[in-house]
């Protein structure tokens, strides 16, 4: 047989997941930050197919629109659910340009945990055996409903012992009569054709099975009756052939990928101190010596710098925190955490947030869109929406950017080396100039130019005895009346004693 080339990626995608229990198309549901589609796709990008053609069915439209934006990927639409060959059949006449010679790989669309790794093997086979189909197995405890490889005689294989021999054929559970059904070599479903073998015995194909389908999987037997040669390639790993089918499964291969990745991360110089509470997207990068406290998840594109400390308790999506920074006990999403810089704890910063160099950000304070400068303080109980803060300032405790006038956002100004005082509301739009001080308390509804002093004066009015009037008996009144009995005077050179502020 000539040797050919790698043209294309099939990923069989149509099915509808009735066990998912779910409106949402079953390849489309996420674990560790993408769907179980994209985990496939990311495993056979390596491979380094011209062609990546996705097989839609249930939930097309959602299916296809998750894929937009990416290069050399389409779909073809498979109207009935007429089987796995018959999917094929769909996605070949979605390709031009095919030789006969060529190979395609054929994959399931709910398979997240397969690693570009074992694929390359599977196609590493496929040219050292100039085969005309390779296919991925598994030796598993328990076969049930796993179609079954069947190489050699079935006594054998039931021994747990398949070994190198060329495939006869693949059986599926529901066609399997005792003997074949005992044997433990599974099929993972995920397949190396070449396209003039695979495209002949996609035409033979018969509805005749239990299914009234037409399996992808007559084509080994098909392919083995005209004499051709059929190779597998037993995966190192059983469990990365293992598809999802309902929420178990997809929690199931949760925990491995939270596994695989927090592994990759420690090798590669990242300390964890608790794996098992550590939760990491497929797509959070590490640099050496960063750390990862329990019970904290790093989703999306989140990037943690050689020294950095996150955790415990945290959650950040998509932010990248700097070397030497840390973030504690809070919620960060699309931030950058600059270099020293410090989060937290209990702090949420919200899309748009930028800390600077050696900033602080502290206990209950949240952000939004908010540029804030190198080594400027925010340190409690503040709100800093659509701002930009300039350098080395001082946000008081309980100061609030209003931002919004109920129809539009605006946004505040501040500049360095500035001291808002505590309870401060500045009033967008506005702009604090740079060395400004703002009375505690204050509301700052005008521009303030640099170096002044902005504060709200209001008289204190204080009446009287009012709660012994307006709230008779209550434990205030109780306590009023009973310390008037005492000898509260205080002159310059006097101050009360404890004891003449007690209360009996």
């Amino acid at each position: 047989m000539t040797q050919g080339r790698l043209a294309a990626t099939i990923v069989l995608a149509a099915g509808a997941g009735t066990r998912m229990r779910s409106a949402t198309p079953k390849v489309l549901h996420r674990v560790a930050g993408r769907t179980l589609l994209d985990h496939v796709l990311a495993a056979a990008a390596p491979l380094g197919a011209r062609h990546t053609v996705v097989v839609v069915g249930h939930g097309r439209e959602e299916v296809a629109a998750s894929l937009l934006g990416r290069d050399g990927v389409r779909t073809a639409v498979q109207d009935r659910q007429g089987g796995t060959g018959h999917a094929v059949r769909v996605a070949l006449g979605a390709l031009d340009g095919l030789r006969s010679e060529d190979w395609v790989v054929v994959l399931p669309g709910d398979t997240p945990l397969l690693t570009p790794v074992t694929l390359a093997a599977l196609v590493a086979l496929h040219t050292e055996r100039d085969a005309a189909a390779s296919v991925l197995t598994a030796v598993v405890a328990d076969p049930t409903g796993y179609g079954r490889v069947v190489r050699g005689p079935a006594g054998e294989q039931a021994a747990g012992d398949p070994g190198d021999g060329p495939v006869r054929a693949i059986v599926e559970q529901r066609d399997a009569d005792a003997a074949t059904a005992a044997i433990r070599e599974v099929n993972a479903g995920v397949y190396v054709f070449t396209v003039g073998m695979l495209r002949s015995a996609l035409g033979q194909l018969t509805t005749d099975n239990a299914q009234g389908e037409e399996y992808l999987t007559d084509v080994i037997g098909l392919l083995v009756a005209g004499g051709e040669s059929v190779a597998a390639h037993i995966a190192a790993d059983a469990g990365e052939t293992s598809g999802v089918n309902d929420r178990v499964q997809l929690a199931a291969a949760g925990a491995v990928l939270r596994d695989r990745f927090a592994t990759a991360a420690m090798l590669a110089g990242t300390t964890i101190v608790d794996p098992a509470t550590t939760w990491i997207d497929a797509d959070v990068t590490f640099e050496p010596d960063s750390t990862v406290l329990p019970n904290t998840h790093l989703r999306g594109a989140t990037h943690l710098a050689a020294g950095s400390v996150v955790g415990p308790d945290s959650t950040l999506t998509d932010t990248v925190v700097e070397a030497g920074a840390f973030v504690e006990r809070s919620t960060v999403t699309k931030a950058w955490v600059g270099p020293g810089a410090g989060v937290g704890p209990y702090a949420h910063l919200r899309p748009g947030t930028r800390l600077g160099p050696d900033g602080r950000i502290g206990a209950y304070v949240e952000t939004k869109a908010a540029d804030i400068g190198a080594g400027t303080k925010v340190p409690h109980l503040a709100y800093v929406g659509d701002a930009t803060v300039g350098e080395r300032s001082n946000i008081g405790c309980g100061t609030v950017f209003a931002n919004y006038d109920g129809v539009h956002k605006h946004r505040t100004l501040v500049g360095s080396d500035v001291k808002i005082g505590s309870g401060t509301v500045l009033v967008a739009p506005v702009v604090v100039g740079d060395g400004v001080y703002t009375g505690a308390g204050a509301v700052v509804r005008s521009d303030v130019p640099p170096g002044a002093l902005a504060i709200t004066e209001g008289r204190q009015r204080t009446i009287e005895g009012w709660v012994e009037r307006s709230r008779p008996g209550t434990a205030a009144a109780t306590a009023a009346a009973a310390n008037r009995t005492r000898d509260m005077s205080v002159t310059p050179d006097t101050q009360p004693t404890p004891e003449q502020l007690s209360v009996n």
